[in-house]
């Protein structure tokens, strides 16, 4: 029965995996939330069936939890030792509902273990959302890595329509909290910081953002800064939308539904942990 028991501890860290790879095929995807921005992976692999990828596990599933009562928060696991602790945030953007919150989330935690294969760190930015967790502390800490960049053609691009972006871009600066819009006629403007950010670092960064913004995608039609712990995003009517659409709010009753799944299945959880530590007690007493 020592046997068992044994299989039984190495099979729970990976439930949580499974319950988001789960959710994939019955939460509905909102595409608006759901498309892809950019991802990424440390060098650094972990062994399977480690301390750390138990850590992994349990940060990953804590996100999850967390996302369907609050727009950003953080975590730590700590192990054993130094190498086995993991670091992780998520930050929602700022005009979801906590249901479209914690859709995003879910599907961008599900997304890791095919875009970032046993690494000790990752980070993906979906439309809606953004997750990060690494081996090593990064939370608090300012980062103005550019990341990615992406600016749409020029064409009809006139210079009252640049006045007006600068305008939108300007008020996004000068504006305060984390998540910040702004719009002006035909054009509409979005920033955001990740929420482990002071207000003067957040500022910095999203200084940074818009400059980089101006300079870099000059006349463009829509153009999209994401550094490492901000962004600033513009765009014209009908070109590169990334706001919240209105036909979005039509979608409000699945959203609803998407959100009662989360809680059932991280009710499931609690309850399979729960039988799962009575049956590995039960069995390692009777394996003695």
């Amino acid at each position: 029965m020592a046997t068992t028991a044994t299989k039984l501890r190495r099979f729970l860290p990976l439930f949580p995996i499974f319950l988001c790879l789960f959710s994939l095929f019955i939460i509905p995807s909102h595409s608006s939330l759901d498309s892809f921005i950019y991802g990424g992976c440390s060098q650094i692999k972990y062994t399977p069936d480690s301390p750390y990828e138990s850590n992994l596990n349990s940060l990953l599933t804590s996100l999850v939890n967390s996302a369907t009562y609050a727009a950003y928060n953080k975590y730590s696991v700590t192990g054993s030792s130094p190498q086995d602790v993991v670091y992780g945030l998520y930050q929602c953007r700022g005009d979801l509902s906590m249901p479209d919150c914690a859709t995003c989330v879910t599907r961008a935690v599900s997304q890791f273990g095919g875009l970032c294969p046993q690494t000790c760190g990752g980070a993906l930015q979906l439309q809606g959302c953004f997750v990060k967790y690494d081996n090593s502390s990064f939370i608090g800490q300012e980062d103005k890595t550019v990341v990615m960049k992406k600016c749409g053609p020029s064409n009809g691009f006139d210079t009252d329509a640049m006045n007006r972006r600068d305008a939108v871009l300007g008020s996004l600066g000068s504006a305060g909290g984390l998540y910040r819009v702004g719009g002006a006629q035909d054009i509409q403007g979005v920033a955001q910081c990740v929420g482990d950010l002071s207000m003067g670092q957040c500022q910095d960064c999203l200084s940074e953002a818009i400059k980089r913004l101006k300079t870099e995608c000059g006349g463009a039609v829509f153009g999209d800064m994401f550094l490492g712990k901000c962004y600033a995003r513009y765009s014209t009517s009908g070109d590169h939308a990334f706001a919240a659409r209105s036909d979005h709010g039509s979608s409000h009753s699945d959203s609803e539904k998407t959100f009662a799944i989360i809680i059932g299945l991280l009710a499931g959880v609690a309850l399979i942990i729960i039988l799962a530590t009575f049956m590995r007690r039960t069995f390692g007493e009777n394996g003695k």
